[in-house]
Formats: structure tokens, sequence, C-alpha cells
């Protein structure tokens, strides 16, 4: 004689909510990816502790070959000036020149863009890069 029941009806786990959870996660790390920084030239960068997040408005980049470019365009030193003004024109607050420089960069370039961003009363951020 078996006295002890017998369930019938089988465990199940709801995976509906879970479902929800991750095709939410899957949006976000799509959207956030889109919003990645597509103005970045490609320069060796160092391993620090501490990274200063600015807000970079217009970012001037000088490779190890001594090329300049002014957000992803190749550009020539004599006629950044220019350029920088006509970018600068537009703003109503205090423009910021992010300077991203190899350390393989030659440094009299470096500095002719700082005189340039002083010269036009913008604020430098300066990133110099290497191994």
């Amino acid at each position: 004689m078996n006295i002890r029941k017998r369930y019938k009806e089988h465990a199940e786990v709801d995976t509906d909510a879970l479902s929800d959870i991750l095709f939410i996660l899957v949006m976000f790390f799509l959207i956030v990816s889109t919003l990645a920084n597509p103005n970045v030239v490609k320069v060796d960068n160092p391993k620090g502790r501490n990274d200063t997040k600015v807000k970079q408005t217009i970012v001037v980049s000088i490779d190890k070959n001594r090329q300049m470019y002014l957000e992803q365009r190749p550009i020539a030193v004599d006629s950044l000036e220019g350029e920088l003004r006509t970018l600068f024109a537009g703003k109503t607050d205090t423009p910021i020149v992010a300077l991203n420089v190899d350390t393989a960069a030659f440094y009299g370039d470096f500095f002719k863009v700082l005189n340039i961003a002083k010269k036009l009363k913008a604020k430098t951020v300066a990133n110099i890069n290497g191994n």
C-alpha cells in the first residue's frame, strides 16, 4: 500500500521576465556602441592610473610622422589658425582645443598649436601619448 502522494505537475521556471531584461540589455549596448566618438586619430596611448575626461570641442592630433589632423582631416600647420577661427566663430562660450600628441612627434608643432590656441583665446587640454 503506497500512501505517499504523487505530484503529477512538473515544476516550470517562468523566463518571460528574463528575456525582457536581456532584450533591454542588448538594446542598451547597441545604442552605447553607436555613440562612440568617430573623430579619433589612432595614436599610442599610455596606461595611467588617473584619466581626466574633458568635453572635447575641437581635437587636434599630431602623429609620429609630424602629420597634423583637425578632428579627422589632415591639415597643414599654416592653415590651422584660419580653420580654428572659422570653427570658433559660432561658439558663445570659451572654445576648448584638445591636443592629442604622440611622444615621437616633433614638439615644435605642439607648441605652435598651443600658441595658436592662446592667440585665439581658447582653452587647451594636452594629452601626450607614448609607450
